[in-house]
């Protein structure tokens, strides 16, 4: 039996509501804010959610069985997330490339005290800027992130993305795609760094780094190189104190450990990936003694209750949705392709080409059904591995991939190209006219760069090349909300997704306590399933 000691109080009534029949089971199950009891009456095995078996009237045939406390959402995770960025819970969305994680996804969520990540991976600075002053006029008060994603083919858009953060006093910066620390990046956090009035160290510039590799795990570890704050200094960007005060924090706040995802993944299992970086944490926490050791949170699958509950009892300080969020109403992308989402199963997605890395062979994880996209963008990286030059590849290749997949001539393709890197990148343009390798590369990358914009935008007649990035977290959360009101993608808001994968969560924890304590529970009672909020 379980002692009743440690739970709170209630007014003692006139009869016991016990709770036999499913429904009404249920119903206490769900009754979260207040305790859970079971208890044997007069034979009877229930559940309630008031403590009145003691009162003398029902002692003599009243048993307490076993019992939950009362639970809470903000309970979830590590309490040191919630009090450094100043949200509710320990809950937050990633950065989806584009744009898809809009400026009404991240207003949307900040407006709930959840964090949420700016795509701003592959926009121009123009357009970058506009977001910034939109969500910082909206969410005055609120917590926000931008992402800053690594561009190690153009550094000079990871400087220009850092140069606009700092004018604007962006205070949280997601990083993600790294392979290895930039000057740009230490620029960022170092640059953020001072005293207060108790000669405490105080971070201004925030950093979520997203990994899935030991080796960059442990950059984002350790204090900045001091390689690279010396040169900061001699260039005047930031201060000796800072550079030595950046020698004794982290490069990093919280590490979002990705697992299999969609977009950008190195499909690690996250049940591996994760006790290993906690363990590389503690390795360099003891090394360095930091004030605040870096939290580790999960990214990649988390898209259900239940992979929330396990990413939560593994450890995992917070959580990051990626794929889900892309079918929400308040997501940058088109109406077709979040039907496409919608309608996906775990096994629609595969791997394919990424257009930022495509030289290097780097591939992303996209959405297969409904699309050409992954299997026409495969064809032209075999092509590039094969070929030196377009002028290599047989006439018959030639023909076909203008047909099927440009829709225009090669040269076309490539003055297009021009027109695009005179502006952009006349340095990158210098060289392809000397490297034919290099031209040919360029020339596909125009596919793969347009077909995530025209899944965005909407591109009527391109409909079959579009570029959707997803993992099979995005199947499990179809077959979650299947039959609920989140299954139309009218109904699919951002905050609702979060609230029921963490309201089920909880819930789904609670049922594990009894089960662990010996409760034989129907499996009826093992599913959350999402019902419409009345208030927020």
């Amino acid at each position: 039996m379980i002692s009743s000691d440690i739970l709170p109080r209630t007014k003692a009534i006139a009869h016991p509501p016990l709770a036999f029949e499913p429904v009404e089971i249920k119903t206490r199950l769900l009754n979260l804010e207040q305790p859970c009891y079971v208890v044997q009456h007069q034979g009877k095995i229930g559940i309630t959610n008031e403590d009145w078996w003691d009162e003398a009237e029902y002692n003599k045939d009243t048993e307490l069985l076993m019992a939950a406390p009362p639970l809470s959402c903000v309970g979830l995770g590590d309490r040191a997330f919630l009090d450094f960025h100043g949200v509710k819970y320990a809950y937050m969305t990633g950065a989806m490339a584009g744009g898809i994680a809009s400026e009404e996804l991240v207003i949307a969520l900040g407006r709930q005290g959840v964090l949420a990540s700016f795509g701003a991976g592959g926009l121009g600075q123009t357009r970058v800027e506009a977001a910034i002053k939109r969500i910082q006029q909206a969410l005055p008060n609120a917590t926000y992130a931008f992402n800053l994603l690594h561009s190690p083919n153009e550094p000079e858009l990871e400087r220009n993305s850092v140069e606009l953060y700092l004018k604007y006093g962006v205070k949280t910066v997601e990083a993600s795609a790294f392979l290895d620390l930039t000057p740009n990046i230490v620029y960022y956090r170092a640059a953020g760094l001072g005293l207060n009035t108790a000669n405490q160290i105080e971070i201004k510039h925030k950093v979520i780094a997203k990994i899935s590799r030991r080796e960059v795990a442990t950059k984002f570890l350790q204090p900045a190189p001091l390689k690279i704050l010396e040169e900061l200094v001699y260039l005047g960007k930031i201060t000796q104190l800072q550079a030595d005060l950046a020698q004794k924090v982290p490069m990093a706040d919280d590490l979002t450990v990705e697992a299999d995802s969609g977009g950008h993944t190195d499909n690690r299992p996250l049940v591996c990936l994760f006790p290993s970086i906690v363990e590389l944490r503690d390795e360099i926490q003891n090394q360095y003694n930091y004030q605040n050791p870096v939290r580790i949170g999960v990214a990649g699958g988390i898209s259900t209750p239940h992979a929330a509950l396990a990413a939560y009892i593994m450890g995992a300080a917070y959580v990051v949705t990626g794929s889900v969020n892309q079918s929400c109403v308040e997501a940058g992308t088109s109406q077709h392709a979040k039907k496409l989402l919608a309608e996906a199963q775990m096994h629609d997605v595969m791997m394919a080409p990424a257009a930022d890395m495509f030289e290097m062979g780097v591939k992303l994880q996209v959405l297969k059904r409904g699309t050409m996209f992954a299997l026409r963008a495969q064809k032209l990286y075999e092509l590039y591995k094969t070929y030196d030059s377009i002028a290599d590849i047989p006439t018959q290749e030639q023909t076909k991939i203008e047909k099927q997949i440009f829709r225009m001539s090669l040269d076309e393709v490539w003055q297009r190209t021009v027109n695009y890197l005179s502006q952009r990148n006349p340095d990158k343009l210098a060289k392809a006219n000397s490297k034919p390798k290099l031209k040919m590369a360029l020339i596909f990358r125009w596919y793969l760069g347009l077909s995530s914009r025209w899944s965005n935008t909407g591109e009527a007649g391109r409909e079959i090349d579009y570029q959707i990035w997803c993992g099979p977290a995005m199947g499990a959360f179809n077959n979650w909300v299947e039959g609920s009101y989140l299954e139309p993608v009218s109904s699919r808001h951002v905050y609702d997704v979060a609230y029921h994968i963490l309201t089920g969560a909880t819930y789904l924890y609670r049922i594990q306590n009894l089960k662990l304590q010996g409760l034989d529970l129907s499996d009826r009672y093992s599913q959350y399933q999402p019902t419409k909020i009345t208030n927020h």
